[in-house]
């Protein structure tokens, strides 16, 4: 019996398409766990604010138009504020905010591609996160940095819509993951750098962590704010990229974990970690959004360079040839 050469050839074609495409889902839930894991830590951490603190609404809902309002629903002074905790009609509606939060925390975990209410809704949430950036940037005395910083946290459940609706290497997820990356660092750098006020807390916590005194502390975040927009622009470059979002990764995992580790001792109440883990949290995103970036970059360096290789080396005899040439020999 004679095997056709062009059936067998079809056949490996066929099974190398089906092992790229195996490869490249394998890839992209790497990355798309990775985008997931950002969005579902962030509301994770904001969840807990909102439910053992409190939502930072209170500059925007605390004003005489907000009371206007309620009066014209026929609210008085006494219901709209309250005469304790949590029983004012504004208090009580902040608090309830904490739901939609663990809402988006359990979305970012069931989402899928076939869902699009779930996605809808996980839009939402990023949305949420603009709203509280909004609030903390009015609370900062509208200092623009301090919204800024907050770009990885707002694009991070957007970023898993985008992962999972048009693929984790999809120009615009990269593109989105590039824009969160520079609004963080960037933000983060002109309160380094001394462009705006730097937070007293920004000097605590590289003193507590690092021991050190406040004149170095002020170097090194000087030092760290240049590097901040160093970054910023060397994702741009292609030989420097992969290296500046590891770099970025790092950083951002290490500003982060500072909350907690300055914050923490063993003299408070769970050692602190209901008042301060949730800092480092929150902020998963800045850290996990480079992190992604970097595995992008340095898959998509290694294929190129995999197949540079592969045209460089001289074309090997394939399985049809060789079945090819075996057929008529035997003939």
């Amino acid at each position: 019996m004679k095997t056709d050469p062009q059936k067998i050839a079809a056949d490996e074609n066929q099974n190398a398409a089906k092992e790229a495409i195996d490869d490249g889902s394998r890839r992209d839930f790497a990355l798309v766990l990775i985008l997931r894991l950002a969005a579902f830590l962030c509301f994770v951490g904001w969840t807990w604010v909102h439910y053992y603190w409190e939502g930072p609404y209170g500059v925007l809902l605390w004003q005489d138009a907000t009371y206007d309002f309620a009066e014209w629903l026929g609210v008085s002074w006494d219901e709209f504020v309250g005469t304790g905790a949590d029983d004012g009609w504004l208090q009580v509606w902040i608090s309830r905010i904490t739901w939609l939060y663990v809402g988006c925390t359990i979305l970012t975990l069931t989402v899928r591609r076939q869902s699009k209410f779930q996605m809808i809704a996980l839009l939402g949430g990023s949305g949420l996160l603009v709203v509280l950036s909004y609030a903390k940037y009015v609370g900062a005395q509208r200092q623009f940095p301090m919204f800024l910083e907050h770009g990885g946290q707002m694009l991070a459940p957007l970023l898993s819509v985008l992962a999972l609706k048009l693929g984790a290497r999809h120009r615009a997820t990269m593109i989105t993951a590039m824009v969160a990356l520079i609004m963080t660092f960037a933000g983060h750098g002109c309160y380094a750098i001394g462009w705006w006020p730097t937070p007293p807390f920004f000097y605590g916590m590289i003193s507590v962590s690092l021991g050190v005194e406040y004149e170095t502390a002020n170097t090194m975040l000087r030092t760290f704010g240049t590097l901040d927009f160093v970054v910023c622009l060397a994702i741009f470059v292609p030989q420097l990229r992969v290296w500046a979002a590891g770099y970025a990764a790092i950083w951002g995992f290490l500003t982060a974990a500072a909350r907690p580790v300055a914050g923490m001792s063993m003299s408070l109440n769970y050692w602190g970690a209901d008042q301060f883990l949730h800092e480092a949290v929150l902020r998963a995103p800045h850290f996990l959004i480079p992190l992604y970036l970097a595995v992008l970059w340095h898959r998509q360096s290694s294929a190129v360079s995999a197949k540079s290789n592969e045209h460089a080396k001289p074309p090997a005899a394939t399985t049809a040839d060789s079945a090819s040439l075996a057929i008529e020999l035997t003939t």
